[in-house]
């Protein structure tokens, strides 16, 4: 089941919103059971695995909480964190480890061809941060199992993100606030990220797709790689919109995860915007640890070359993601060395140019497996290999797609957001109902479309 579903919208959440505020007293066993019906629809077999994943961090956590012995702790620690990271490498990495073995070893073993259990790199990372947090007291460790496991597999933020790290949501576990005002908010920010995804974000994959089909051409590349990170950024954060729609309505607070990165003027700040709670995890949990900017720079290098390769191998099990990380840390190392004390003499608008360029370049990387049409698609669009700068297939897609890409554009800013706040109240409601129906019959006329960040 996804949130752009007529069986989500139509279905689930009134008869979940129902029960919820019907029966107040029993909300988070509502919520719980509401998660493990959402998730079954997905993985009827895996929810094994996210009730033995949250167990076993259960159990260490209040280990944790009641040794005082420093070993101890640490013991407990360790097997939280090694039994998540088998879990997660054995499902997700083990036939990347099997293909890379008989590549580089000329073996024949055979692949596990294992399915990748939905939303496993999230709530992985959600139970690690919590077990490492009550390591470090930064919080304390749960005492009722029901909410613990209602916190891993709330459905809102479970299969997409954002993480959300317990300590962040901990007040809100045992009591939260619930009002109309919230409900009225959370609504409006559903709809926003249902409209991104359904009428953006899977435009602008159509787009993509369609130049990509189109004889091939110089500016049809680029067209097509700015057309498919239009893609990834609204579906993401459309999701990203809808969980935290989805919590403010039932009374929880989820962080923001995108603060419109297109507009930013580095790449170091594009990550600062971009799936926000990621970054934030990663800097928690692995930068500062290993020392954070607080070192040499050679070991602030490594640190940041750790982290960004890491961040790609969470993407996914392929070469491309871990170049796609390495890619990233390159032009970070440099900002944070090199262009460090320059950056700020160049004009605004350059530095705005040249974070577009990188990231159209990034998006080869990402959006294909296979290396050969990487280097293909490249030197296509440094001119190593001639083809003519446009094609009439090209300009008839543009034709096509303009009025969609112009908007995708302007929304990829703050402009919408500040002209919806100028709208009158009466008015912004209507543009939300309007929006919400035009949602529903796009996806009633339409096929099925999942977020593209549940294959991570």
């Amino acid at each position: 089941m996804i949130f752009s579903s007529l069986m989500f919208l139509i279905y689930f959440m009134p008869v979940f919103l129902f029960l919820y505020f019907a029966l107040p007293k029993y909300r988070n066993i509502i919520l719980l059971v509401f998660s493990i019906i959402f998730y079954s629809f997905g993985e009827p077999v895996y929810i094994v695995l996210l009730f033995f994943s949250s167990s076993i961090d259960y159990i260490l956590s209040r280990k944790l909480q009641q040794t005082e012995e420093n070993y101890k702790r640490k013991v407990f620690l360790w097997c939280s964190i090694l039994l998540n990271v088998l879990l997660l490498g054995f499902f997700k990495y083990s036939d990347f480890l099997i293909s890379t073995i008989n590549y580089t070893f000329n073996m024949d073993f055979n692949l596990l061809k294992l399915p990748l259990p939905i939303g496993i790199s999230f709530y992985t990372f959600q139970t690690m941060s919590y077990t490492i947090d009550v390591y470090k007291n930064n919080v304390k460790a749960n005492k009722s199992y029901l909410n613990f496991l209602m916190y891993v597999s709330m459905f809102p933020q479970l299969i997409a993100g954002p993480i959300v790290r317990y300590v962040d949501i901990e007040k809100d576990l045992d009591s939260r606030i619930v009002s109309i005002e919230k409900f009225d908010l959370g609504t409006k920010r559903l709809i926003i990220g249902l409209a991104k995804k359904v009428i953006l974000a899977d435009s602008m994959n159509l787009m993509y797709i369609d130049l990509m089909k189109a004889s091939p051409s110089q500016l049809g590349y680029y067209l097509a790689y700015l057309a498919y990170g239009l893609h990834i950024y609204f579906d993401f954060s459309g999701y990203s919109d809808m969980a935290i729609g989805l919590g403010k309505m039932i009374g929880f607070d989820f962080l923001e995860n995108f603060n419109y990165p297109y507009i930013s003027k580095s790449i170091s700040e594009v990550f600062r915007r971009w799936h926000i709670s990621l970054g934030t995890w990663f800097r928690e949990y692995v930068y500062i640890p290993l020392g954070g900017s607080k070192v040499v720079k050679w070991k602030i290098i490594r640190n940041l070359i750790c982290v960004w390769l890491i961040t790609g191998l969470w993407h996914g099990a392929s070469t491309n993601y871990i170049l796609w990380g390495l890619y990233f840390s390159i032009f970070i190392i440099a900002e944070k060395t090199i262009l460090r004390k320059i950056s700020i003499h160049i004009p605004t608008m350059i530095r705005h140019v040249y974070v577009c360029i990188i990231m159209i370049f990034s998006w080869v990387i990402f959006a294909n497996t296979d290396m050969n049409i990487i280097r293909e698609t490249y030197s296509y669009m440094f001119g190593v290999k001639y083809i003519s700068l446009i094609s009439k297939e090209m300009i008839f897609t543009i034709r096509n797609y303009s009025v969609l890409l112009i908007i995708s554009l302007i929304s990829a800013t703050p402009v919408t957001k500040k002209l919806f706040n100028k709208i009158p109240d009466l008015l912004n409601n209507l543009i939300y109902i309007i929006l919400f129906i035009l949602c529903i019959c796009i996806i009633s006329d339409s096929n099925y479309s999942p977020f593209i960040y549940f294959r991570f």
